[in-house]
């Protein structure tokens, strides 16, 4: 590859200003496979002015921009970003203590890990994993593991500062991290897959542990998972300290440690709060119609207690596509259908639709249960429902959520929404820690109660200084965050 020289526009080579670490790149004439060379367009940048523009295919806006310009637009969209610009609104209405925001708004540690694995083939494939430990203020950090092909640091940062406001939120003694391994499982076999795990939990080394760091499962994580991270990490250390280190990951399967509920923990905490939210609203669940983006551990289980709740799934979108049945979807027979053939395309009781009339379906509740920055403003601006109940992380952006608020839609937040899962996490780590078995209705009261608790708290906090839910919840994790830094002081 043939380094592309920076230059004005003149033609005179320059040194320009330096952007940022995280924003600086190579730039190279690259040609990608299928690239013909014809489409290989030559000339500066219409924006910076100081790079020859990437040779991509033409993009449909016509405009050629540097790779400079779009890592800046990467980094300025990120998920990480949109956590940091929450953080500052909510700093804006309630008048936070500054330095302490400044503590919150960096990471403690960060990881990145490099590693060797070998392949069914006898070959060897170098990954790379991530570990971001955000905030251990009120406890252990705590947050889940994914593994994705586009999991990176910027991710996996945001993601851990959730968690820190989840534990606040939701009055639990956890921080926040988050990890992942940038890979995609599909593409592998369940003996590469288990090797990968445990190289990954080795290099992570004492990083983890019991009562210092806690992973869980995430996305395309699951109990099987866990149980390995747990026996590598017990692996490591000396024997008569092995029978300790049950609660160093939750999400186990039951045999191995893990709690009742557990698994439906994520999906079982949203329906409370919707339950709660009809309540609030005085909106009749049955007879309500419902669409699911995302249908694997958290989708497929929120769907399957919706229906209990008497609401009808009628659309569904995935990676694979979008589905949908205005009599009706059967999400127990749904979730056994993805379970086999791996997503919902083709599903023989529904037929297919595209993104954006997925997106347009008129419903009562709209779950997204997939990846960040799904609700944007194009995709926003579709919506046809009353409440969306967010699944996952950071599904929608901040462009998004102003839309969401114009057409008066309610967003139960994702730092709210989905703290379920880690509720329960939190009770497996009790019990572990107890040597305690919990059967599944005290898990369910139990999580019923901190959830609506939590859900109270917030809604409160929205009536109070007149907000949406979203802004009212980061307010309650800072001002339970700045309470606890301000009683213990900064060292030294």
């Amino acid at each position: 590859m043939k380094k592309i020289n920076r230059r004005s526009k003149d033609g005179n080579e320059i040194t320009p200003i330096s952007p940022s670490r995280e924003w600086k790149l190579l730039y190279y004439e690259h040609g990608r496979p299928g690239l013909e060379e014809d489409s290989k367009i030559k000339g500066l940048c219409m924006y910076c002015e100081l790079f020859d523009i990437c040779s991509l295919p033409k993009p449909e806006t016509g405009v050629w921009r540097c790779q400079y310009y779009h890592a800046k637009t990467r980094k300025q969209n990120g998920l990480y970003n949109n956590v940091i610009k929450q953080l500052e609104k909510a700093e804006t209405v309630v008048h936070f203590d500054r330095e302490i925001c400044k503590i919150l708004a960096a990471t403690m540690n960060e990881f990145i890990v490099h590693f060797p694995v070998k392949m069914d083939d006898d070959k060897i494939k170098m990954l790379t994993g991530y570990r971001v430990q955000h905030n251990n203020a009120l406890g252990p950090f705590k947050g889940g593991l994914r593994f994705h092909p586009q999991v990176d640091n910027d991710e996996v940062k945001a993601l851990a500062t959730l968690m820190t406001w989840k534990s606040a939120i939701t009055n639990i003694p956890f921080g926040g991290s988050k990890g992942g391994i940038k890979f995609e499982p599909a593409e592998h076999s369940a003996a590469e897959i288990e090797r990968i795990t445990r190289r990954f939990t080795f290099a992570l080394g004492n990083n983890i542990g019991p009562d210092y760091d806690i992973p869980a499962p995430d996305v395309n994580t699951n109990p099987q998972i866990m149980a390995w991270i747990l026996d590598t990490y017990m692996s490591t250390v000396t024997p008569n300290e092995r029978n300790r280190c049950l609660h160093v990951v939750t999400g186990k399967p039951i045999e191995s440690g893990g709690s009742q509920g557990r698994n439906k923990a994520t999906g079982q905490g949203i329906v409370f709060l919707i339950e709660k939210w009809a309540e609030d609203h005085g909106f009749n669940l049955k007879g309500s119609t419902h669409i699911v983006q995302g249908f694997g551990n958290v989708g497929s289980w929120a769907s399957r207690l919706m229906k209990k709740m008497g609401s009808k799934l009628i659309a569904v979108e995935d990676v694979t596509g979008a589905i949908s049945n205005s009599e009706g979807i059967d999400p127990d027979d749904l979730a056994h259908y993805v379970i086999n053939q791996g997503g919902v395309l083709d599903y023989p009781d529904a037929k297919p639709i595209d993104h954006e009339i997925f997106f347009s379906t008129k419903a009562d509740i709209f779950i997204p249960a997939a990846l960040e920055n799904q609700i944007t403003a194009e995709t926003a601006r579709l919506l046809n429902v009353k409440l969306v109940a967010e699944g996952a992380n950071g599904p929608t952006d901040p462009e998004g959520d102003k839309i969401l608020q114009n057409k008066e839609i309610d967003v139960i937040p994702d730092m709210l929404c989905n703290s379920g899962g880690v509720i329960v996490s939190y009770f497996e780590w009790l019990q572990n820690k107890r040597s305690e078995f919990w059967e599944l209705d005290e898990v369910d009261s139990k999580l019923r109660k901190m959830i609506v608790d939590a859900y109270e708290r917030v809604r409160d906090t929205a009536e109070r200084f007149k907000v949406d839910l979203r802004t009212a919840a980061q307010i309650v994790a800072l001002s339970r965050l700045e309470m606890v830094y301000k009683e213990r002081g900064i060292f030294p």
